[in-house]
């Protein structure tokens, strides 16, 4: 075969997906930092996931297109910088696509660079040893190595080796990848979506299974890399859908986040994004500790295994499913929405949402106003308290995110519409949901006029929210807020995953690290001790505000001690401000003015 079409690409589209979910843990895994954020396979995952998604049912034969339809998938559903850049990878490879009904190996090669070209200008400053290293080198080789009349599979099968070998080299670009002795996740994401497109040409389409994966277990690492896939199909297995299978239902009791004995910590997020690659007919209901399902799945176990590893069960049940299957939905909903439960409920793709009650709090956001504001400001924000520290500072909208939920583009254009204001300031408040916003704004430029203010940190975006100004232009606010934000210096103490020495500092696993500027300044056993020797890196003679904001796991008499330790020490010469977020991840944000 020396030429595909769209039907093909489809096909390779479906199968570099379904091998980028299999092996996300792994890409996650090659996190540098030892924080429990290491979401780069995730939000690759979830950024093709959205461009599989667009061209899946859909039956053009017009390999122009499909790749089309592919990129406006991948750029709505684009999260994180690395999920960003994959998008624009992805959209240059379009552009090379656009208006031909198939392509041959020149094409391809032609294809690939103008996608490295369009991926290079959407980075303000391109860092070598990462995603764009190995779409450079990878895409340079194949447009030297293709020829006409080459098979397409023989180009392709080039361009993924010549990928891996660009990922092995990423160490000695990035010292960092080196120091901790791994490659640029970003790019091994890539040779897993490459390996999957590979896999199509040769029949092999790859099939999802339960994306599991663990440090010790990982395939990628510095000098040693390799494909674990397990499960390849026909064509036709991957595009028809089981309607039955098992009947799978269980209650799972989740442990407290400080005693987590050996469970992994719960993400709702992606715990739903597994259940919905695994069955349909979904039911997912989380009440405090306890978490109920409800799933169709052909393979029950592997989703009792998957859920074991975040708490016990207290109840399980799974029945082999017959024409009744229906009913047994219909019936488990109907229980749910009699005792006021809210209830998200997926059949057959198609999502119906039940909600008993609707917390009126939440009812202004939801609503369109009727005529155009001035101004919004919309940020991402996560953890009750929180968020009402950005209402109180004149936010009109919280996209529920940050470390390990970043939002899509598409949710930030959903936001942007649902404010309807003529003048629009995004806080993306995490350097990894920057480009997202960035590319959410260029979307909406015809309809509003969009400041995207790069904060990298919740108390960056406070600070720049705290100085707007209604009276103020747009291009005056933004200054002022850039001033403020320039004034800031950022820390936050987690825990951390594994062991590692980065930054100069031995890190232990579940010990609390302190951090600043990216950068690792002190780990110890006790989240206060790190806290108070966090904070002496960061003052200095023209500080004179220090702000804490207290994560979800610090107790009330943590808080106390807290207030007690820091007024003790800098009271007299600071203006002390203590404050409860209850953000996930993070035992403590701090701002240091």
């Amino acid at each position: 075969m020396v030429k595909i079409d769209g039907v093909i690409l489809k096909q390779m589209i479906i199968s570099g997906s379904n091998n980028l979910y299999n092996n996300y843990p792994e890409v996650d895994a090659l996190n540098v930092f030892p924080v429990p954020d290491g979401d780069t396979g995730t939000n690759m995952n979830l950024t093709m996931s959205s461009g599989a998604k667009e061209v899946f049912n859909k039956n053009e034969t017009s390999i122009g297109i499909v790749a089309k339809d592919f990129a406006r998938g991948l750029l709505m559903g684009a999260r994180g910088n690395s999920g960003v850049i994959l998008s624009q990878i992805f959209r240059g490879f379009a552009e090379g696509l656009a208006g031909k009904d198939e392509v041959d190996a020149l094409g391809l090669a032609s294809a690939f660079m103008q996608g490295k070209e369009v991926a290079y200008k959407a980075v303000m400053r391109p860092v070598e040893g990462t995603i764009l290293t190995v779409i450079r080198e990878a895409s340079a080789a194949l447009y030297e190595y293709a020829e006409k009349d080459m098979p397409i599979d023989v180009a392709l099968d080039y361009l993924y080796q010549e990928a891996l070998k660009s990922l092995e080299h990423t160490p000695e670009l990035l010292p960092v990848l080196k120091d901790v002795g791994v490659v640029d996740s970003g790019g091994a994401g890539l040779c897993k979506v490459l390996e999957g497109f590979s896999k199509a040409l040769h029949n092999q389409i790859v099939e999802k299974e339960m994306a599991t994966a663990t440090e010790s277990t990982s395939s990628y690492s510095s000098g040693k890399i390799t494909s674990q896939i397990q499960g390849h199909g026909s064509v036709q297995a991957q595009f028809n859908h089981e309607e039955f299978g098992y009947c799978t239902q269980f209650l799972l009791q989740l442990p407290p986040q400080d005693k987590l004995d050996g469970k992994k910590a719960f993400n709702e997020k992606r715990f739903k994004a597994v259940l919905e690659a695994h069955g349909n007919s979904i039911v997912f209901i989380k009440s405090d500790d306890l978490v109920k399902v409800h799933i169709h799945t052909m393979k029950p176990g592997n989703i009792f295994t998957y859920a074991q590893q975040f708490g016990e069960f207290k109840t399980m049940k799974c029945d082999n499913m017959s024409e009744q299957h229906e009913e047994l939905m219909d019936d488990f909903e109907n229980e749910q929405k009699k005792q006021g439960i809210e209830v998200e409920v997926e059949k057959h793709d198609v999502a119906l949402k039940a909600a008993a009650t609707v917390p009126q709090e939440e009812a202004p956001q939801d609503e369109v106003p009727q005529e155009k504001k001035k101004f919004a400001l919309i940020a991402v924000a996560v953890g009750e308290g929180i968020e009402e520290m950005f209402r109180e500072s004149s936010c009109d909208y919280i996209i529920s995110g940050g470390q390990t939920m970043n939002p899509s583009t598409a949710d930030f254009v959903e936001a942007i519409k649902k404010v309807n204001a003529e003048n629009i300031f995004l806080f993306p408040n995490n350097g990894n949901i920057i480009m997202a916003a960035t590319q959410a704004a260029e979307l909406c430029k015809d309809d509003y006029h969009i400041a995207v203010i790069p904060t990298k940190t919740i108390p960056e975006g406070l600070t720049a929210c705290m100085v707007f100004n209604a009276d103020a232009t747009l291009e005056e606010n933004v200054a002022s807020m850039e001033e403020n934000v320039a004034g800031v210096k950022s820390g936050e103490i987690t825990y951390a995953i594994k062991d590692t020495t980065i930054d100069g500092v031995t890190v232990e696993k579940n010990k609390f690290m302190g951090i600043t500027k990216k950068k690792i300044v002190c780990c110890h056993k006790h989240k206060i001790n790190t806290l108070m020797d966090m904070l002496e890196t960061m003052i200095d003679e023209d500080s004179s505000i220090i702000t804490i904001i207290c994560g979800e796991d610090v107790k009330e008499e943590e808080r106390e001690q807290v207030e007690e330790k820091v007024n003790e020490k800098y009271g007299d010469d600071f203006e002390v401000q203590i404050a409860i977020g209850n953000q996930p991840v993070y035992s403590f944000f701090v701002a240091v003015e």
